[in-house]
């Protein structure tokens, strides 16, 4: 019969991570809190970024379309995260559906970038209670080597960082006709960017004593329980979200938050550094000074 493609720890296996943990070693050699190393590429079109995070792949796609506003936001647009595993990703995803990884993944990466207001809602009406634009991420899995969340999450803002709309004007007799134009005729417009919402995941092993961030898959089989920090360069927490495991101390939580600002703080100048190099490669795409990232 068929073995389940998915990796399962052996007890050997468990306990070589474990004590190599306790000896504050990674199986791959990283130190407790060193990320893996992270990469980010922008697509051809506006709007794409793929990020890789050590053998982790995520890329994320921005599209936007004009849309009747929620009734009790009438001068909101609104933002939605959609995710999907390749099926080469990982062998235990079940092509087609959206299996409880992706949903939860989605999740997470959602709430930690809607309860931040990260990206101004309000500068995406149009027409008050009649068009705003509605921001869709898609978010695909291309590889799944561990710690889904942080890359799908930089693939996210990286691609909402170098997203641009078309531009609109609003007119006709009524004042409400509402005209899309090409970008050849208008530049289209970046989002408003308040501030970029970091998720730093660390995996909890033995009784919660012991801690790592950025986990591979073989630490996620084995970790006790998850939580992920999203929190900005300014040390703003904006979600805690725990996952599994016992209840953790809030004296390691005050550690991992300490740690994940200093985490937030690097990927943060990393996004910018990219977006920076893509904007001196594509001078013409992006002559107005980008209001978008302060």
């Amino acid at each position: 019969e068929m073995m389940d493609p998915r990796w399962r720890p052996t007890v050997n296996e468990r306990e070589f991570i474990e004590q190599a943990l306790q000896s504050d070693l990674r199986v791959d050699g990283r130190r407790p809190f060193d990320f893996r190393k992270l990469k980010i590429a922008f697509g051809r079109e506006d709007g794409s970024a793929e990020v890789e995070l050590g053998e982790t792949r995520v890329m994320g796609y921005v599209t936007a379309q004009l849309v009747q506003p929620y009734k009790d936001r009438p001068n909101e647009g609104t933002l939605a995260i959609f995710t999907e595993f390749s099926p080469m990703a990982d062998p235990a995803f079940e092509p087609g559906r959206p299996g409880e990884a992706a949903i939860e993944l989605g999740r997470v990466i959602d709430r930690g970038l809607r309860e931040s207001r990260a990206v101004d809602m309000e500068s995406l009406c149009v027409v008050a209670g009649k068009h705003v634009w509605s921001v869709r991420v898609d978010l695909h899995v291309l590889d799944n080597e561990g710690n889904l969340i942080d890359a799908a999450n930089i693939a996210a803002l990286a691609a909402l960082s170098t997203f641009r709309r078309p531009e609109c004007t609003v007119g006709g007799d009524d004042g409400q006709q509402v005209t899309v134009h090409d970008s050849e005729v208008r530049d289209p417009l970046p989002l408003t960017i308040h501030h970029l919402p970091i998720a730093v995941t660390f995996a909890y092993f033995g009784d919660g004593n012991i801690m790592v961030i950025d986990p591979t898959y073989k630490e996620e089989a084995v970790m006790g329980g998850r939580m992920t920090a999203t929190i900005n360069s300014n040390g703003d927490v904006c979600a805690i979200q725990k996952a599994g495991g016992e209840g953790v101390m809030s004296s390691v939580i005050m550690q991992c938050l300490r740690i994940a600002s200093v985490k937030a703080a690097d990927i943060t100048s990393k996004i910018k550094r990219e977006i920076k190099i893509l904007r001196q490669k594509q001078p013409t795409k992006f002559h107005t000074e980008h209001p978008c990232i302060p």
